[in-house]
């Protein structure tokens, strides 16, 4: 069902449960009954009647921002009718349309208006409590405004990125760089992606409660969309196999970099990639590295290397003759640099064979045993070639339009999009593929899809694990970095951690997804943001007063 006929069909039935619970209110102010089942208006009449901006209607019909407003109204008509005590506020906050129908019928919901002549110390104290709470809110909402439908705070916690991106940066990610991807979990938490809280077991999310409504859904839609994904953006995206939230919107957002779009072919000889049979394009701030392993007649100095290139994850093992370094990822100067040390007796670039498939098997408990299974997460993509991270390919991303063959050579290729983000029933029964119950040897591509991959080949859990990424799924992309904080998250890859933790002020309100080496600075932009989210209450202040002026 197109996005707004589903929106609309979710405004018509709150605006039924309004009128239900609460005509005969409306009827005591004044109004016809009727009026209370008008979307829009209902809450255009309470705003009237209790004094209050009248434009903030329009933020009741704002996905997630919606719900909050909405409980602001419901209280402010409750406490029109004398319903102010902390029990009454938390049952209209709670159960809203019942509690509301509750006084819609009693006998005893009567007017009360307010003087303030005749307040009282406590009421008027009461009052001014009420005002700063509102402020809180009213800022809560300008921010979830902020933070849904403008721009979003994303954190880099891992080094899939290094050196583009650093662990510790945390950027501003532009929602509208590709079009903006309207909410499809209208009710949900401000400021939260997936769940609220670990609360299961530590590091499974699967059992955590979820921070939205997964039954009240919308159908995918952008608005605006005037460009897409180029070759070598960095693009903000959902993680596509993400098994916990089926909600687009609400599964893990990942960073990676367009490396190849819809129609092109991917390749990685020998650990470098090739686009179209052409060797990628490296720009100014991006950093070839590769995995290394070096063989040592002693202990290195860890601590003393990761002090001076920054960011340096390596595994270490001590041997009957010294030390083995598996080194995550290094540029070839700094792989230099680490050779010319006076341990070292041997480093070298490692280099999967060709031929040979990087697949991982999981076991999972059965009631008369184990029974392996392919553990896809971890396993090159599709799971029926013989490629691996530096032996990859030729493969064709798939393009809106594309009429692509389906057979059993071919189906782990397109399993997910046909059945998962294309959401068609699939079947492979007898050798035989079914599409929505229809045998077929073909399938159209109903979108366009992406290859996402870290700058940092070998420690990047990427595309080349889970394959295609959906159009839909597409957030944005970053725009410059706010903070930077080195050391804050650890990786669990590494024997050796940064010492402490250091604010890296250069990286402070650069620009991310320019591609230059020196980039250019937005702290004006950051200011202008502050300056709004911690002014506002002053400038509605200034607004309410001239209100009261007039």
């Amino acid at each position: 069902m197109n996005y707004f006929l589903t929106y609309s069909v979710y405004v018509i039935i709150l605006s039924v449960l309004m009128g239900i619970s609460t005509w005969k209110l409306f009827k005591k102010m004044g109004y016809n009954p009727l009026f209370a089942f008008v979307p829009f208006y209902n809450y255009y009449i309470i705003q009237k009647e209790t004094e209050h901006s009248k434009w903030w209607v329009i933020l009741a019909y704002i996905p997630i921002v919606g719900p909050i407003m909405m409980t602001v109204f419901h209280l402010f008509l409750m406490k029109h009718f004398g319903k102010t005590s902390f029990v009454q506020k938390l049952l209209t906050i709670i159960l809203p349309f019942i509690y509301m129908a509750t006084v819609n019928y009693s006998k005893d919901a009567d007017l009360q208006v307010e003087n303030e002549l005749y307040l009282t110390e406590e009421e008027k104290a009461e009052g001014k409590k009420e005002s700063f709470l509102g402020s809180i809110t009213f800022a809560v909402v300008f921010a979830t405004i902020v933070h849904v439908f403008l721009t979003q705070p994303f954190g880099i916690p891992t080094g899939s990125m290094e050196r583009t991106l650093l662990v510790g940066d945390f950027l501003f990610v532009n929602k509208w760089s590709y079009g903006f991807r309207m909410p499809m979990r209208p009710l949900a938490i401000p400021f939260l992606q997936g769940t609220m809280m670990d609360t299961g077991e530590k590091g499974n999310p699967k059992d955590d409660p979820k921070s939205y409504v997964d039954a009240v859904k919308l159908p995918y839609a952008r608005l605006l969309q005037f460009s897409k994904p180029q070759r070598n953006d960095i693009v903000v995206f959902n993680y596509p196999q993400d098994s916990v939230h089926t909600a687009i919107d609400r599964k893990d957002p990942y960073v990676k970099r367009c490396v190849a779009v819809a129609g092109d072919v991917l390749e990685f000889r020998a650990g470098r990639l090739f686009v179209n049979g052409k060797p990628e394009t490296i720009l100014g701030d991006q950093k070839k590295q590769h995995k290394f392993i070096a063989t040592t007649g002693s202990q290195l100095d860890v601590p003393a290397l990761y002090r001076k290139y920054g960011f340096l994850p390596v595994q270490e093992v001590q041997t009957q003759t010294g030390y083995l370094y598996d080194f995550q990822g290094l540029t070839d100067e700094t792989a230099r640099e680490i050779k010319a040390l006076p341990q070292i007796i041997d480093l070298k670039e490692h280099i999967w064979p060709k031929d040979s498939a990087a697949v991982s098997l999981k076991l999972n408990a059965m009631h008369d045993g184990y029974t392996k299974h392919v553990d896809t997460t971890q396993s090159i993509f599709p799971i029926n070639k013989k490629w691996n991270q530096d032996w990859y390919g030729p493969l064709r991303i798939p393009k809106k339009g594309d009429v692509v063959q389906l057979n059993q050579e071919t189906l782990p290729e397109y399993r997910w999009i046909i059945s998962e983000y294309e959401h068609n029933k699939l079947e492979n029964k007898n050798g035989k593929i079914f599409v929505n119950g229809q045998e077929t040897s073909q399938y159209t591509i109903k979108q366009d899809y992406y290859m996402m991959i870290g700058d940092n080949r070998d420690a990047s859990l990427d595309a080349r694990f889970f394959g295609f990424v959906p159009e839909e799924n597409i957030v944005g992309s970053p725009m410059f970095t706010w903070l930077s904080v080195e050391g804050l998250f650890a990786d669990k890859s590494s024997s050796y951690q940064p010492e402490g933790k250091k604010i890296r002020w250069d990286r402070m309100f650069k620009a991310t997804n320019t591609g230059e080496a020196n980039k250019t600075s937005y702290w004006w932009v950051a200011a202008i943001i502050l300056i709004v989210f911690f002014g506002w209450d002053y400038i509605a202040k200034l607004f309410k007063k001239k209100d009261s002026e007039d």
